[in-house]
């Protein structure tokens, strides 16, 4: 979610100074390295060879120390000869042994926070590995999270611990091992979280039940499939949990849970709980069904603004109301759901497939609500922001902080931006097409149905093939012009007398078919423009208005005047 949108927070969160048990491993001057708080760097052919099966993860926060214990198994199946292990793992943790297949390792290196573990005997394509690493120490602070990934360490209002972990920009490596790659999620993930007895830890999947370890510390076991890299998170707070079911269109009951600080507002928390089902149900009838009805649809409250943490959302709106109806924040992560975690994008290139298709549902629901003019104030707000200084797409692998990065990449332009494509997109092919495209996206079927679908992978091309394929028609001309290019179609009008000639120009200076409308003196009428062109006549005199219906993204010119007025302010 790294945007945020409209809705920006400035408290900066602070740490109490180290503890001297933890000196030698966080000392101040020490952080983590460039590598770790990049996500998304190239796999390494060990890494291509192996399939993640599995993360069996243990944690113990120590909010005095504000540190952590770790250990994790992770097992792998070959399908290609691996002679090494490789996963990430920030080298702010000491680690204290690791082994594989109960073997102790002594050759493991971790430069720049790369874990190589060399393995006695290399795998051939269809043998197994068991490793498991142990560690401790201090994760990397985020400093204003979620923009800043890492550890939140704070207290709530009465002075309990409030922990929370955001590390989608820098990976999940900033607490556990992993491979810190969009294709790197483990089949299964089981999360053994042990904190103070006086807590509660909500985290993803589903409940396993606790355990009352007789020393003042509660060992929480949670279990989730299929859970994108960073979505994976910790959460630790002195919470109430509340529940309720939802009973699917689909025909199957969706657990829900919110869990919320005691010290919150009883009837604010009520309310926000009361939106779950209606926004589950815009999402079922929208796009499809829930994709972890059988874990959960699970929101905890936070100390950072927000994060699409799969089936446990993090929530720190502040329960605000904004006069749109609904609260923004929670119906934005909730899209990630569908666009992030049940559809991974492959590479982080291909993030407006996330951000752009999760964004663009907001207005949508703004219209499902309280109808046309909610959507259209929404899209307005979104259409003053646009930067189009990089294009969404670069055709090339990336890392999570170059495309989230204003200034390396299209940045904010992946919400707003792909949230108005997709506008112009549906009003182009159709409801019908465009609803269907983003059902293939998501599940990889137009018909899906709960226990018919597993997680996938998709890139831009494969979204591009399936619209092809959808509506029967060759569209690669509005996808190349909208994403791979930074600046938008400019629409040029000329007039000669009675004669009006309008041309789409683009960067690529390919033609740019998309049909738009004009008002001529109050009427409207559709233009094919055809190889990017179109001429009509009208009165000289007559007043002529382009696309009335703001139906197209398109370069505007006085928005131009207007960004260049308030570059010259700043």
């Amino acid at each position: 979610m790294r945007l945020t949108a409209l809705c920006l927070t400035t408290a900066l969160l602070s740490a109490p100074a180290l503890s001297p048990a933890w000196a030698q491993d966080a000392a101040p001057a020490r952080d983590s390295t460039p590598f770790t708080l990049s996500s998304g760097t190239p796999r390494t052919p060990e890494q291509l060879a192996l399939r993640f099966d599995k993360a069996d993860l243990s944690f113990k926060l120590l909010p005095d120390t504000q540190s952590i214990e770790g250990v994790a198994v992770l097992d792998f199946t070959a399908t290609a000869p691996a002679s090494a292990v490789v996963v990430e793992l920030d080298t702010l943790f000491a680690i204290a042994a690791v082994a594989v297949d109960g073997q102790s390792v002594t050759g493991w290196s971790n430069p720049e926070g790369r874990l190589t573990i060399p393995l006695a005997q290399p795998l051939t394509p269809g043998q197994t590995a068991s490793v498991r690493i142990a560690y401790s120490g201090r994760p990397h602070q985020a400093q204003r999270a979620p923009w800043d990934g890492g550890f939140v360490w704070t207290t709530t209002p009465d002075g309990q611990p409030w922990i929370a972990s955001a590390v989608q920009g820098e990976g999940c490596d900033l607490f556990w091992p992993c491979v810190d790659h969009p294709q790197g999620e483990p089949d299964r993930v089981d999360l053994h979280i042990t904190i103070p007895s006086a807590l509660s830890v909500p985290a993803n999947g589903r409940f396993l039940g606790k355990t009352d370890n007789g020393d003042g510390t509660t060992t929480w076991n949670w279990t989730a499939r299929q859970p994108d890299t960073y979505a994976i998170s910790l959460n630790v707070g002195p919470f109430v949990e509340m529940t309720a079911d939802y009973p699917s269109r689909f025909g199957n009951t969706v657990p829900l849970r919110f869990w919320h600080l005691a010290s919150d507002d009883p009837a604010k928390a009520a309310a926000l709980f009361a939106e779950f089902p209606k926004q589950l149900d815009f999402y079922e009838a929208t796009i499809g069904p829930f994709p972890f009805g059988d874990e959960k649809m699970g929101v905890v409250e936070t100390p950072h603004l927000g994060m699409e943490h799969q089936t446990i959302n993090a929530y720190g709106n502040g329960y605000k109301l904004d006069g749109k109806g609904y609260d923004w924040l929670l119906q934005h992560e909730l899209a990630h759901e569908w666009f992030g975690n049940q559809l991974t994008n492959a590479d982080w290139d291909d993030m407006w497939l996330h951000e752009g298709f999760g964004t663009y549902m907001q207005p949508l629901y703004a219209r499902w609500l309280n109808g046309e003019r909610a959507m259209q104030s929404e899209l307005q707000t979104m259409r003053l922001t646009l930067s189009n200084r990089f294009p969404m797409v670069s055709g090339k692998p990336q890392d999570a902080g170059t495309v989230y990065d204003g200034e390396t990449g299209p940045g904010l332009d992946l919400y707003y931006k792909g949230a108005l494509i997709a506008h112009t997109l549906r009003l182009y092919i159709g409801d019908d097409a465009f609803y269907e495209s983003l059902r293939r996206l998501v599940y990889g079927r137009a018909d899906p149905k709960p226990g018919n679908f597993q997680p996938r992978y998709a890139t831009t091309p494969d979204y591009v093939a399936i619209v092809n394929e959808v509506t029967g028609r060759d569209l690669n001309w509005f996808f190349d012009a909208y994403l791979y290019q930074a600046a938008l179609p400019d629409l040029v009008m000329t007039r000669d007398g009675e004669r009006v000639t309008l041309e789409w120009r683009t960067g690529n200076g390919r033609p740019f078919p998309l049909p738009v409308e004009v008002e001529v003196d109050g009427r409207t009428r559709a233009l094919t423009m055809t190889d990017g062109r179109a001429t009509f006549t009208a009165p000289a005199s007559a007043h002529i208005l382009l696309d009335p219906g703001s139906r197209v993204l398109r370069r505007l010119e006085y928005l131009e005047v207007w960004k260049a007025s308030q570059s010259a302010k700043d």
